[in-house]
């Protein structure tokens, strides 16, 4: 019995040997799967300001969704815990006694992403503000409106997504860009009946309906049990093409892409809802980007500020970009930044305001951002840049809510399963990053010994899988702990 408890505790949990840092550094860099790979590794003692271990720390390298460290430290220390967008509704015309707009109905957006996102609703229910926003022009006594309803994002630009996003990504949820309207996590749902193993699976319906949508389709039913399905198309296109496999015998299987213009999808969801309220809309729903997209109107003049929706917190948006490495979220704490700053919600713009806040804070010589959230593979940050970020915030008054966001190793988050039933697990608190042959970490390690670490651990051009370079960076994750 004794034989078989001990060939359990074997198979369930990895013994680790405790080793130095360095050696376990210098070790992992010889492994084979190693042999053509860049890496860039620190760890720093924070209490002492002491370097513990380093490899090639100043070596710049693609860092993915470990960039979101960068995006949400800056929107703590520029905008503040509770700084929230809000979308303001206004009207371009007269309302006379018979409760009729003559003129517009506008919704000037301020970036928010957080309107119908389901980590702030209950599914089915994500469109209950729109709902509500009906509601404020029925007490306000409207019942008609001579105009249109139309959105306007246009203070964050229409650059479309990051320099560096891949074609590829972009027709998919975790390619959604963000803009200055945003909502329902400006994502799609399609809705495939799978039907028998190596079949053609039929599309259903796509939600919400996007007018014109032409989404091609070529998913099979297979032996897999998870979504394989990859989704093409670009921004502002309504072309769309879905291909790969998904499970069989599925009469319900939802796959999720990006949504092509959620500017103008919000003024037609909205005109819809109206209508059900009995407010009748005379030209319909339409963006600025369609109408007037280089030029900006001026809301202190002949406009009538009819009510407000106040979004998310920095604190609570920054949750869910580190906890679940939301690609959407990170891009509008970025993009809050130019817009607060500057009324330039832009991503130049917005990288501009957290380069120049930064580099009066602590070294980030050589830095390259692309982006907010390490979709792009335009972003080089070496191991040494983020070293200096978390050293400074672990001596901010903003330290204690940027550990809250980070996931925990072995418990929650993005690395749920890292170190599990290890030395690692419940004591190093990071960000995670993947990408196509890119894996990497980065955050606090509260060490067995009571030391405070931060550390960056980043590998590029791995050979092979990602769950086996993991198994061996978590080596070396442990001989922080144990340090």
């Amino acid at each position: 019995m004794q034989r078989y408890i001990l060939f359990f505790f074997l198979f369930n949990f990895r013994i680790c040997t405790p080793q130095n840092v360095q050696d376990a550094i210098v070790g992992f860099a010889k492994h084979p799967f190693n042999e053509a790979a860049s890496i860039s590794f620190m760890a720093i003692d924070l209490d002492s300001d002491s370097i513990i271990a380093s490899f090639n720390k100043e070596k710049l390298l693609v860092s993915a969704s470990t960039t979101k460290l960068f995006t949400t430290a800056s929107a703590f220390e520029i905008l503040g815990k509770n700084y929230s967008p809000v979308t303001k509704i206004y009207s371009d015309g007269p309302i006379d006694e018979n409760g009729v707009v003559h003129g517009n109905i506008w919704i000037k957006g301020a970036g928010d992403v957080s309107m119908g996102s389901k980590y702030f609703n209950n599914l089915g229910h994500e469109m209950d503000f729109l709902t509500a926003w009906a509601d404020s022009l029925v007490d306000m006594g409207i019942k008609a409106v001579d105009g249109a309803i139309i959105s306007d994002g246009s203070l964050f630009g229409y650059e479309g997504p990051p320099i560096g996003w891949e074609t590829d990504d972009l027709g998919n949820y975790f390619g959604a860009f963000h803009s200055g309207i945003n909502f329902y996590d400006n994502t799609i749902k399609l809705n495939f009946d799978s039907g028998k193993k190596g079949t053609k699976s039929t599309l259903k319906s796509v939600y919400p309906v996007v007018e014109g949508l032409v989404m091609k389709c070529n998913v099979k039913a297979s032996s897999t049990s998870r979504d394989n399905c990859n989704i093409y198309g670009v921004p502002f296109s309504l072309n769309r093409m879905a291909i790969g496999e998904i499970p069989a015998n599925r009469g319900s299987f939802e796959v999720k892409g990006s949504m092509p213009d959620p500017e103008y999808q919000l003024a037609k969801e909205w005109t819809t809802i109206l209508l059900q309220k009995g407010i009748k809309v005379g030209n319909g729903a339409k963006c600025f980007r369609l109408l007037s997209p280089n030029s900006k109107n001026n809301y202190g003049v002949n406009f009538k500020l009819l009510f407000s929706h106040t979004g998310k917190s920095v604190n609570d948006i920054a949750f869910w970009t580190n906890s679940k490495s939301v690609n959407l979220f990170a891009e509008a704490l970025l993009n809050y930044l130019g817009y607060a700053k500057l009324g330039n919600g832009t991503t130049t713009a917005s990288i501009g305001i957290l380069k120049n806040y930064l580099s009066n804070k602590i070294s980030i010589d050589d830095i390259v951002l692309s982006d907010g959230s390490g979709l792009s593979r335009n972003n080089y940050i070496s191991a040494n840049h983020f070293c200096n970020l978390l050293s400074y915030m672990y001596s901010s008054s903003n330290y204690p809510i940027f550990l809250a966001t980070l996931p925990i190793a072995g418990q929650t988050g993005t690395i749920k399963n890292l170190c599990k039933g290890q030395l690692g697990e419940g004591r190093i608190f990071a960000k995670s990053g993947t990408l196509n042959n890119v894996k990497s970490y980065a955050g606090y390690v509260k060490a067995l010994s009571g030391k405070n670490i931060a550390f960056s651990f980043c590998v590029n051009n791995f050979s092979g899988t990602s769950s086996q370079i993991v198994l061996k960076m978590e080596d070396v994750l442990n001989a922080m702990v144990n340090y």
